[in-house]
């Protein structure tokens, strides 16, 4: 087992990494004097299919009657989040309680405001079952839920009590849900740790054939990068705008066609094939290191068709994100692999370009 100890406006938690590491749950949660608080399984029916026995054999009679959601993108809302704070009440959770999310990024995400808002806040602890949620989104108290007009745009930061990244639950993940959670990898290696760029693209075919070791070391990786940009940028106020590599596109792209054809890293890998080529032809990443990107990209799998959309419709959806200011686009993009920073003032002819090009570039 590995552990990382991280550090948060509340109070430090621990994220472990290791194979079984759900079996230990009980023990994890004594260490912080929760393992006599009330508990509540939240999960969703396909990924409690799989995770069942683990967590149960763990966590005894609070597994029995897990409450049940649908974790689709389009679910991601805030009537789930209404449904399931009410499924906490008549089921007689108090402020005592301890949330457990088992499952994916949407699970986390949801659980995680529900944490935050149910009784003005309770305990949450995320076992997550996907690679994305393992290496990037179970880490660093981002929750939230989606609107019709963007991606988490409700959304509070509440950092969890425990993360427990059991590496077996990976192995009933269907393939393209597996690959969606290596792009998030790539993206770590890319913003922050060339080693891990390296090691992805020496092991590409033992972490796609999901071989224990090697996949276990990557999200190692990628998760202690992620636990290091949080610990020093809890809220979100400048260095953690990296971890946003690929996600201005990868959002607009999830919201234009409604978080129905993309799954949330397969997104986020056409943004950072956007991004990179704009950094390119924006002067600040070399040729050679753009096309070590986009075939890292490609490396990972198929991602789905470029949708019929303008460039135009893109940009308009991305004034519209989160990340930016006073309608004025801001991009995070590389400059070598290793390092990206934040870059306002591209000029928007150059966006429309680059997002013109992306059906013929990619094929």
């Amino acid at each position: 087992m590995r552990s990382i100890l991280i550090h948060s406006s509340t109070g430090s938690y621990r994220y472990v990494l290791g194979r079984g590491a759900a079996r230990y749950a009980r023990r994890e949660l004594r260490r912080i004097n929760l393992s006599d608080a009330p508990i509540f399984v939240l999960t969703s029916p396909r990924v409690w299919k799989h995770a069942r026995r683990a967590v149960s054999s763990a966590l005894g009679a609070p597994a029995r009657n897990p409450i049940l959601f649908d974790d689709s993108e389009a679910k991601k809302n805030l009537a789930t989040v209404e449904n399931l704070c009410r499924a906490l009440l008549r089921a007689g959770a108090d402020r005592r309680a301890v949330l457990v999310a088992v499952g994916g990024g949407v699970v986390g995400d949801v659980v995680g405001y529900v944490a935050a808002s149910y009784l003005r806040g309770a305990r949450v602890v995320h076992i997550p079952t996907t690679v994305v949620a393992m290496a990037d989104s179970a880490i660093g108290g981002k929750t939230g839920v989606n609107l019709p007009e963007g991606k988490n745009q409700v959304g509070a930061f509440f950092p969890p009590r425990l993360v427990l990244a059991d590496v077996d639950l990976l192995r009933s993940l269907p393939a393209r849900e597996y690959r969606s959670g290596l792009y998030e990898i790539v993206k770590c290696g890319i913003i922050g740790d060339p080693e891990l760029f390296r090691y992805l693209e020496n092991n590409f075919d033992a972490i796609t054939a999901r071989k224990s070791s090697a996949l276990e070391y990557a999200v190692w990786r990628a998760a202690a990068l992620k636990a290091r940009v949080v610990a020093r940028d809890e809220k979100d106020s400048g260095l953690r705008d990296i971890l946003n590599f690929g996600h201005t596109f990868g959002h607009a792209l999830e919201t234009f066609t409604r978080y129905r054809r993309f799954r949330h890293g397969e997104a986020v890998g056409w943004g950072m094939l956007c991004a990179a080529q704009l950094a390119e032809e924006f002067g600040i990443l070399r040729a050679p290191d753009a096309d070590r990107i986009a075939r890292a990209v490609a490396r990972v799998g198929p991602l789905p068709p470029w949708p019929a959309v303008s460039a135009a419709r893109l940009i308009e959806i991305m004034r519209a994100d989160k990340k930016s200011r006073g309608g004025k686009l801001r991009f995070v993009l590389p400059t070598r692999i290793g390092h990206a920073e934040t870059v306002e003032g591209v000029p928007e002819p150059l966006v429309r370009r680059v997002l013109d090009a992306m059906p013929r570039l990619a094929r």
